[in-house]
């Protein structure tokens, strides 16, 4: 279990890789947006949904980067292969631990509701922090914010990134 910490350790020197391309110079780490989506699921989880599961899944949903990277669809690499090393890496690394196993899987399968909102919060942290940048930086990160508000249809998240862009003049 050491040794999977330590490795777990390393999402927080590994940049997300689309800040990267999109010409942020020092942008967030990978552990940085875990913590962005877990203080969202605690924020903001419906009560019709399990919180407790929800922060399992928000801190596992990356776990997988640290030895394949922050794949991005530019990076040329398809939805299916991506999934597949992402994959094979989490088998791997949890392989004493088929709990986080099952919980990374759970989260892929995108069948079940807490998967599903996780998904979404971790849109809704993209669209969050493409806000703080433009506004810090100046950048367009229009292309950030379509893409989170394509995959957000919870109303409660809806509402939130509404709020977001309408107290920025986005």
């Amino acid at each position: 279990m050491t040794q999977l910490f330590d490795e777990m350790l390393t999402l927080k020197k590994l940049r997300r890789a689309g800040w990267l391309r999109a010409g942020i110079e020092d942008p967030e780490s990978v552990a940085a947006h875990t913590w962005g989506v877990c203080w969202l699921a605690l924020a903001l989880c419906p009560e019709d949904i399990n919180q407790g599961h929800v922060l399992r899944l928000a801190v596992i949903h990356d776990c997988p980067e640290v030895r394949v990277g922050d794949i991005t669809p530019y990076d040329g690499v398809s939805r299916t292969e991506k999934a597949r090393r992402e994959t094979a890496a989490a088998a791997d690394m949890f392989r004493s631990r088929p709990d986080l196993m099952a919980l990374l899987d759970e989260y892929q399968a995108q069948e079940t509701p807490a998967a599903r909102f996780v998904h979404q919060l971790d849109r809704l942290d993209m669209a969050f922090q493409a806000l703080r940048y433009a506004r810090e930086t100046g950048a367009d990160t229009s292309e950030f914010l379509g893409s989170a508000r394509k995959a957000i249809h919870h109303p409660a998240l809806l509402e939130a990134l509404n709020d977001a862009e309408r107290s920025q003049g986005a």
